[in-house]
């Protein structure tokens, strides 16, 4: 068979030809008579059939120059737009072309040609024309290169393009050439400039028609890829259009399509559009609340879901809680369980702001704060208050709330209403100043205007001035008092959360507890500025309700209070010290009126039942809490007497030392605890009492055994002592049997060693013996006493210190007893031992050191953290046998002298 005859539109240099002298001569042109077809028209349709399309075609087509007349082929049509509104829908392309066609050429070219009467009707000729320059457009812009060329050669809004294609998708009814059309849409919107160019010039809303029409599966695909791209930061016209065209419907349907690439771009659809306002109501009308959450779920839930997949879901539903209708389905739905289980996902923290942000919304909806507080919400609020911030951007004024749409009312006809809302958002801490208010603000946060914050919170019901008093911020002339201090950074919604939780009759359950406290304490002292007025009123309102003492007691946080604003010690900061703002005067005046809050409740008649009720009657763990905190929250010495005293509150604590700790820092508590406690059984220190470290005694006294050590002793020894290691010590025997019974019975009595001149000392190394010696021959305070004493920093037992004290007891020489632990106490407890000395001087096991440890730990000016250190040392040293420590404790706060008779 012979070869196809070639035609000149094989080749791609006579199609540009074509293309090119069609570009400057319009688009009119002659009709070849033996194909009844113009030129034009056969090199677009080869170019769209044979040359686009053949491998490598667009890149060829763009590099031979091809895109430039392209698109002056199509601006020169767009110029007849005002012909567009002249043609009937149907005909609108071809009204375009007819005008394009009758248009003036440039001075350059040759005038177009008539259409002779034979030819078919411009209209559709040219209707034919544009379709296949639409189309050869649209290919060519699937690839990257072309689509930067042609924003290099005048960019989307001069093309004139949209408003053809426009035209074409209301236009054509062939499903290959709308797809093209969409196609081309889609493309075309490539960046946040094009795409709000193309929805301003209305090219969302036939897309949406078009969806709601049910087309065919893959124009369907078409649609909604081109609207996924139409929908990227979705703007107010796209969000409109989309509406208006009734894609809404549709789209929540498509969201179960069995064909994954449509299923996912609808859900991202429906996403990008709940960033603006208006149309959230409107899309959780048509059940787009349920899908949102329902894919999120899904999402979440499946193992290779990553979270970058589930970023714009999150945002989405964050959005939704915006609207009142919203929120109430998306709580049916179980979108509170949904949120909660975000701010529980370590994973999700960058989006943890914006979820506390969203559940802000719920602030005045009691059962949804009810379902909140039951799922552990304040303890992950508390915890918010001191995050890191996420990465999420700042939403704009169209994403704000629909419940409250745009008033475009004068400032001299605001409603009452209105400037209710204003002057609320402002002392609320939601704007600086009128300024900053939008119309856009969500009036769920306000259902009804409130009161001032501070009238509608509930007053306290104790008296004083200190009660209510918190720390004031200067105001800046010109603004809202309120706005001046009341700070609103990214710990504001969590805060505002809080605040409401704790405005609740009783709210102990919820913000009462360890975590909840720890967070917000955490926050007033370690925000580099200063902390919001918000969070001072919280914990002021807590300290100041009665149903809330039990608690701040079971929880240990009257303690807690002290502990962190008092003495500066936060449990981050225990054992080891860590680093914050220095604030200390500022939280050392809030840690005392907060105390003092307290201290006004306990010590009413409800608070002295409810301590009591406590102490006699409560659990274990609840007894101790309670003989631990009432030193710092009762200064009614009948009181504290009774309860700690004459019912036993002290010996509970004493004995809680040695068991396991129910709190972190409840060492450091009892220690503080036990130091408070002594201060109120004894304001000043009685001159009797001796001092936690024996004083220094001045110059040593002469040395009397020294002279029976020379080579020429004087007197003569008579007695050599011999020890295990063989040495030898001289000794006089007269002196040594006077010195105690034991010696005597030794050496003048009726044992063999009387009648021997060298007596063996067994178990007695060389420095235990020293000491000993010079007692015999009467020593006292010649410095012999500190020779077997280790230095700090070295053990006791074991140490030479031990054996020379043991052996005193054995030798019954109580003198030299009492030397040796109070040398002892001058090297371990003095001015260079430090809290873990305390320890390795009660192993020793002796009562009158076990004295000096309980004093050295509890005495007055000793810094709260070596106090507590000592404790610890103590506790540790003590094991399970607690009586000695208890004891010795019990003494030092109660003032009496060791074995001296105490309360029982």
């Amino acid at each position: 068979m012979a070869a196809a005859k070639p035609t000149p539109t094989d080749s791609l240099s006579f199609c540009l030809a074509q293309l090119t002298a069609a570009a400057g001569e319009g688009v009119g042109g002659g009709k070849d008579t033996a194909t009844n077809e113009t030129p034009l028209g056969r090199a677009l349709l080869a170019l769209r059939t044979r040359h686009v399309k053949a491998a490598g075609g667009i890149e060829r087509f763009r590099a031979r120059g091809g895109l430039r007349p392209l698109l002056a082929l199509l601006r020169r049509a767009a110029a007849a737009g005002p012909a567009l509104s002249q043609a009937g829908p149907g005909s609108a392309p071809s009204s375009v072309e007819s005008a394009a066609s009758a248009a003036p050429a440039p001075s350059s070219g040759p005038a177009p040609s008539a259409a002779s009467p034979s030819t078919p009707s411009p209209p559709a000729r040219l209707r034919k024309t544009l379709d296949l320059a639409l189309s050869i457009l649209a290919n060519c812009c699937t690839e990257g290169a072309c689509r930067a060329e042609v924003r290099r050669l005048g960019g989307i809004g001069p093309l004139g393009a949209v408003p053809l294609l426009v035209e074409s998708l209301t236009a054509c009814q062939d499903s290959q050439c709308l797809q093209s059309v969409v196609r081309a849409l889609r493309n075309l919107a490539d960046s946040p400039q094009h795409r709000l160019a193309l929805a301003q010039q209305g090219a969302v809303r036939p897309l949406a028609e078009l969806l709601a029409a049910a087309p065919d599966p893959a124009l369907t695909l078409a649609l909604v890829r081109a609207l996924l791209e139409l929908s990227r930061g979705c703007s107010r016209a796209c969000a409109e259009q989309l509406s208006l065209g009734g894609g809404l419907g549709p789209l929540v349907s498509l969201a179960s399509h069995p064909k994954r690439a449509v299923r996912e771009a609808t859900i991202l659809i429906l996403a990008n559009l709940c960033a603006q306002g208006l149309v959230r109501p409107a899309l959780g009308n048509a059940g787009g609340v349920e899908v949102l959450l329902g894919e999120l779920r899904r999402r979440r839930g499946s193992t290779g879901a990553s979270p970058a997949s589930q970023q714009p879901l999150v945002r989405a539903v964050c959005l939704l809680c915006r609207e009142a209708i919203n929120r109430a389905r998306l709580r049916d739905a179980g979108g509170l369980e949904l949120l909660m289980g975000l701010l529980r996902d370590p994973r999700a923290s960058a989006w943890h702001p914006r979820v506390v942000a969203a559940l802000v919304g719920f602030l005045y909806d009691t059962g949804a704060l009810g379902r909140l507080q039951a799922l552990g919400l304040v303890p992950l609020l508390a915890g918010q208050l001191c995050g890191e911030a996420g990465d999420e951007e700042e939403e704009g004024r169209e994403a704000a709330s629909w419940d409250f749409p745009e008033e475009r009312t004068p400032e001299r006809a605001e409603a009452g209403s209105f400037r209710s809302l204003r002057s609320w958002l402002i002392s609320e801490g939601y704007a600086a100043g009128p300024g900053d208010i939008s119309p856009d603000w969500s009036p769920e946060r306000c259902p009804q205007p409130p009161p001032p914050p501070e009238a509608a919170e509930p007053a306290s019901p104790a008296p004083g001035p200190t009660l209510l008093r918190t720390p004031r911020t200067l105001r800046t002339p010109g603004r809202s008092p309120a706005a001046a201090e009341e700070p609103w950074g990214r710990e504001g919604p969590a805060l505002l959360l809080l605040s409401r939780f704790s405005q609740a009759p009783d709210p102990s359950g919820a913000l009462v507890t360890g975590p909840a406290l720890c967070g917000l304490l955490a926050y007033v002292t370690g925000a580099p500025g200063p902390p919001s007025p918000r969070a001072l009123r919280i914990l002021a309102r807590l300290t100041c309700n009665p149903a809330c003492l039990e608690a701040f007691v079971r929880s240990y946080g009257a303690a807690l209070l002290r502990a962190w604003l008092v003495l500066g010690v936060a449990p981050d900061d225990w054992p080891e010290l860590g680093t914050r703002p220095d604030r200390s005067s500022q939280h050392r005046e809030l840690g005392e009126m907060l105390l003092q809050n307290l201290t006004v409740q306990a010590e009413s008649p409800f608070g002295v039942g409810a301590l009591t009720h406590l102490l006699l009657s409560g659990s274990p763990e609840d007894r101790v809490a309670c003989a631990l905190t009432l030193p710092f929250i009762c200064r009614k010495p009948s009181l504290w007497r009774r309860l700690l005293l004459d019912q036993g509150g002290l010996r509970l604590l004493l004995s809680a030392l040695t068991r396991p700790a129910p709190h972190p820092l409840f060492l450091f508590f009892a220690a503080d605890s036990l130091s408070c406690l002594q201060g109120l059984v004894s304001p000043t220190v009685s001159p009797a009492f001796p001092p936690a470290v024996p004083l220094d005694l001045g110059p040593p006294s002469p040395c009397l055994y020294e002279p029976l050590l020379g080579p020429a002793p004087i007197p003569a020894p008579d007695l050599h002592f011999l020890l295990d290691s063989g040495l030898q010590l001289p000794a006089q025997r007269a002196a040594s049997a006077t010195a105690s019974p034991f010696f005597r019975a030794l050496l003048a009595g009726s044992f063999a060693e009387a009648q021997m001149d060298l007596v063996p000392l067994r178990g007695l190394s060389p420095s235990a013996a020293w000491p000993i010696l010079h007692h015999l021959h009467g020593c006292r305070g010649c410095g012999a006493a500190l020779g077997p004493i280790p230095p700090p920093g070295q053990p006791l037992l074991g140490s030479g210190a031990e054996e020379a004290l043991e052996a005193a007891g054995r030798f019954l020489l109580p003198g030299l007893e009492e030397e040796l632990e109070e040398a002892v106490g001058r090297i371990h407890l003095g001015p260079q031992g430090g809290p873990e000395s305390v320890g390795e001087v009660f192993r020793l096991g002796r009562p009158r050191l076990a004295a000096h440890c309980a004093r050295w730990t509890l005495g007055p000016g000793q810094c709260p953290r070596k106090r507590a250190l000592a404790l610890v040392g103590l506790v540790e040293a003590a094991g399970e046998e607690a009586g000695p420590l208890t004891e010795a404790l019990l003494a030092v706060v109660m003032g009496v002298e060791l074995g001296a008779k105490v309360p029982p």
